[in-house]
């Protein structure tokens, strides 16, 4: 009977440790990215599978032109409320069809379009696959 108590005292510290290692483990590295962008993904050097969305996440009041491996994208989705574009390869886009498996490069250009004039613009990469 008393190997019930050690194998039940076993169990609840093995849960335990499984919480608090989740409690307090440590997430990556937050990405630093400049003022107006407030988030980007994927994230710089990530590995990313062939479905991925580019997303750039503005502060409102900008406007942003988003280029893939030195092409600009010409049909972004944007939210203008949010300040957010997002945009993947589709058939009949005029810059990729589909992701390729390597290293891709995004580059956002943004300008304040409310209050004083201010321009910007920031660069990352990504691998698929």
């Amino acid at each position: 009977m008393s190997y019930r108590f050690v194998y039940i005292g076993l169990g609840l510290l093995a849960l335990a440790i499984v919480a608090l290692a989740a409690v307090f483990a440590q997430e990556g590295d937050a990405v630093e990215v400049p003022a107006p962008l407030e988030a980007i993904a994927p994230e710089p050097g990530s590995r990313v599978i062939p479905q991925a969305v580019v997303e750039v996440d503005l502060e409102v009041g900008h406007v942003a032109t988003i280029y893939i491996d030195g092409l600009p994208i010409p049909d972004p989705a944007f939210v203008e409320a949010t300040g957010v574009y997002t945009w993947a390869p589709h058939p009949g886009s005029p810059v990729l069809n589909e992701w390729t498996p390597g290293e891709h490069t995004v580059r956002v250009e943004w300008r304040r379009i409310v209050g004083t004039p201010a321009v910007g613009e920031f660069e990352w990469a990504f691998r698929v696959g």
